[in-house]
Protein backbone atom coordinates (compact mmCIF):
# COMPACT_ATOMS: atom_id res chain seq x y z
CA UNK A 1 0.00 0.00 0.00
CA UNK A 2 1.39 3.36 -1.01
CA UNK A 3 1.60 6.23 1.38
CA UNK A 4 0.07 9.48 0.32
CA UNK A 5 2.36 12.41 0.91
CA UNK A 6 0.61 15.59 1.93
CA UNK A 7 1.21 18.38 -0.47
CA UNK A 8 2.94 21.31 1.18
CA UNK A 9 2.81 23.65 -1.79
CA UNK A 10 1.26 26.88 -0.68
CA UNK A 11 1.01 30.09 -2.55
CA UNK A 12 3.75 32.31 -1.25
CA UNK A 13 2.72 35.73 -0.08
CA UNK A 14 5.01 38.35 -1.61
CA UNK A 15 7.00 40.57 0.67
CA UNK A 16 5.59 44.03 1.16
CA UNK A 17 8.29 45.66 -0.92
CA UNK A 18 7.64 48.71 -3.04
CA UNK A 19 5.99 47.36 -6.20
CA UNK A 20 6.82 48.66 -9.67
CA UNK A 21 4.39 51.50 -10.32
CA UNK A 22 3.68 52.88 -13.78
CA UNK A 23 2.03 56.16 -14.75
CA UNK A 24 -0.98 56.34 -17.08
CA UNK A 25 -2.57 59.40 -18.69
CA UNK A 26 -6.28 59.58 -19.56
CA UNK A 27 -7.92 62.39 -21.55
CA UNK A 28 -11.49 62.87 -20.29
CA UNK A 29 -12.61 65.06 -23.18
CA UNK A 30 -15.88 63.69 -24.65
CA UNK A 31 -15.59 60.48 -22.57
CA UNK A 32 -18.65 59.24 -20.69
CA UNK A 33 -18.05 59.61 -16.94
CA UNK A 34 -18.97 56.09 -15.77
CA UNK A 35 -17.09 54.34 -18.54
CA UNK A 36 -13.98 56.41 -17.88
CA UNK A 37 -14.17 55.68 -14.13
CA UNK A 38 -14.59 51.95 -14.88
CA UNK A 39 -11.30 52.02 -16.81
CA UNK A 40 -9.42 53.98 -14.14
CA UNK A 41 -10.51 52.05 -11.00
CA UNK A 42 -8.93 48.66 -11.93
CA UNK A 43 -5.62 50.37 -12.73
CA UNK A 44 -5.59 52.07 -9.31
CA UNK A 45 -6.35 48.71 -7.66
CA UNK A 46 -3.67 46.89 -9.67
CA UNK A 47 -6.10 44.39 -11.20
CA UNK A 48 -4.38 44.78 -14.57
CA UNK A 49 -1.25 43.10 -13.13
CA UNK A 50 -0.55 39.40 -12.82
CA UNK A 51 0.65 39.83 -9.24
CA UNK A 52 -2.67 41.34 -8.03
CA UNK A 53 -3.74 40.40 -4.52
CA UNK A 54 -6.92 41.76 -2.95
CA UNK A 55 -5.21 42.76 0.29
CA UNK A 56 -2.19 44.60 -1.18
CA UNK A 57 -2.04 47.91 -3.00
CA UNK A 58 -0.15 47.15 -6.21
CA UNK A 59 -1.90 49.73 -8.38
CA UNK A 60 -0.41 52.30 -10.72
CA UNK A 61 -0.64 56.09 -10.81
CA UNK A 62 -3.30 57.67 -13.03
CA UNK A 63 -3.37 61.25 -14.34
CA UNK A 64 -6.64 62.53 -15.83
CA UNK A 65 -6.72 65.76 -17.87
CA UNK A 66 -9.64 67.77 -19.30
CA UNK A 67 -11.93 66.85 -16.41
CA UNK A 68 -14.17 69.83 -17.16
CA UNK A 69 -15.01 68.37 -20.61
CA UNK A 70 -16.20 64.93 -19.47
CA UNK A 71 -19.46 63.83 -21.12
CA UNK A 72 -22.64 63.10 -19.18
CA UNK A 73 -25.65 61.36 -20.73
CA UNK A 74 -29.29 62.19 -20.18
CA UNK A 75 -30.52 64.91 -17.81
CA UNK A 76 -27.81 64.28 -15.24
CA UNK A 77 -26.39 67.79 -15.69
CA UNK A 78 -29.37 69.15 -13.69
CA UNK A 79 -30.62 66.02 -11.90
CA UNK A 80 -27.43 64.45 -10.45
CA UNK A 81 -26.69 65.75 -6.96
CA UNK A 82 -23.56 65.64 -4.81
CA UNK A 83 -24.01 65.71 -1.03
CA UNK A 84 -21.72 66.89 1.76
CA UNK A 85 -22.57 66.69 5.43
CA UNK A 86 -20.68 68.62 8.09
CA UNK A 87 -21.96 66.47 10.95
CA UNK A 88 -23.93 69.32 12.50
CA UNK A 89 -27.71 69.84 12.42
CA UNK A 90 -28.65 71.60 9.19
CA UNK A 91 -25.20 70.89 7.78
CA UNK A 92 -26.27 69.01 4.63
CA UNK A 93 -25.06 70.77 1.49
CA UNK A 94 -26.17 69.73 -2.01
CA UNK A 95 -24.82 70.69 -5.42
CA UNK A 96 -25.94 69.55 -8.82
CA UNK A 97 -23.50 68.45 -11.49
CA UNK A 98 -23.75 71.71 -13.44
CA UNK A 99 -22.57 73.77 -10.45
CA UNK A 100 -19.87 71.20 -9.59
CA UNK A 101 -18.55 71.33 -13.18
CA UNK A 102 -18.28 75.13 -12.96
CA UNK A 103 -16.58 75.23 -9.55
CA UNK A 104 -14.55 72.01 -9.09
CA UNK A 105 -14.71 69.80 -12.21
CA UNK A 106 -11.97 67.47 -10.94
CA UNK A 107 -14.26 66.34 -8.10
CA UNK A 108 -16.71 64.83 -10.62
CA UNK A 109 -14.17 62.22 -11.79
CA UNK A 110 -12.65 61.83 -8.32
CA UNK A 111 -16.07 61.01 -6.82
CA UNK A 112 -16.98 58.55 -9.59
CA UNK A 113 -13.70 56.62 -9.28
CA UNK A 114 -13.76 56.63 -5.47
CA UNK A 115 -17.18 54.98 -5.60
CA UNK A 116 -15.66 52.03 -7.50
CA UNK A 117 -12.82 51.43 -5.02
CA UNK A 118 -13.00 49.52 -1.72
CA UNK A 119 -14.39 51.51 1.21
CA UNK A 120 -11.48 50.60 3.51
CA UNK A 121 -8.03 51.87 4.46
CA UNK A 122 -6.77 50.18 1.33
CA UNK A 123 -9.26 52.07 -0.85
CA UNK A 124 -8.20 55.39 0.70
CA UNK A 125 -4.59 54.48 -0.07
CA UNK A 126 -5.50 53.65 -3.69
CA UNK A 127 -7.36 56.90 -4.40
CA UNK A 128 -4.24 58.89 -3.46
CA UNK A 129 -2.66 57.68 -6.71
CA UNK A 130 -5.29 59.50 -8.80
CA UNK A 131 -4.45 62.99 -10.07
CA UNK A 132 -7.24 64.89 -11.86
CA UNK A 133 -6.81 68.24 -13.62
CA UNK A 134 -9.56 70.39 -15.19
CA UNK A 135 -7.49 71.46 -18.23
CA UNK A 136 -4.99 69.71 -20.50
CA UNK A 137 -1.89 70.79 -18.49
CA UNK A 138 -0.45 68.63 -15.72
CA UNK A 139 2.79 68.72 -13.67
CA UNK A 140 3.64 65.01 -14.15
CA UNK A 141 5.59 65.20 -17.43
CA UNK A 142 8.77 64.02 -15.68
CA UNK A 143 7.12 60.66 -14.86
CA UNK A 144 6.44 60.09 -18.60
CA UNK A 145 2.84 58.84 -18.26
CA UNK A 146 1.66 56.39 -20.93
CA UNK A 147 -1.33 57.75 -22.87
CA UNK A 148 -4.31 55.40 -22.55
CA UNK A 149 -7.31 55.25 -24.82
CA UNK A 150 -10.45 56.54 -23.21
Amino acid sequence: MEKKIASTTRQRTPKKLEPERNWFLFDAEDEILGRLAAKIAPILMGKNKVSWLPYLDKGDFVVVVNASKVAISGNKEEDKKYYRYSGYPGGLKTENLKVKRATKPQDIIYHAVAGMLPKTKLGRQMIKKLFVYPCDKHPHEAQKPVKMGG
